[in-house]
């Protein structure tokens, strides 16, 4: 009553078999998840931002609050 000696040639073949499909699978079901869960959403955000921006306005905002040393505020 001994036990079965382990298989041990082609063990790593057998295993790369099963696991890269698996890997490769889950690696793609996360940079999927992360493009529409992040990605998306980030360059939504961005796009509503800056279709009400005005830089010529923040600009002038920026001058009076005295932010700039090459620039002086319209009141000086």
């Amino acid at each position: 009553m001994s036990l079965p000696k382990p298989v041990m040639r082609g063990l790593l073949a057998k295993r790369l078999k099963f696991h890269l499909p698996i890997a490769f699978a889950l690696s793609l079901g996360a940079a999927i998840a992360f493009k529409y869960m992040v990605t998306e959403p980030r360059k939504k955000a961005y796009a509503d931002f800056y279709k009400q921006y005005d830089a010529v306005k923040e600009f002038n905002a920026m001058r009076e609050a005295g932010i700039f040393e090459s620039v002086r505020p319209s009141g000086e």
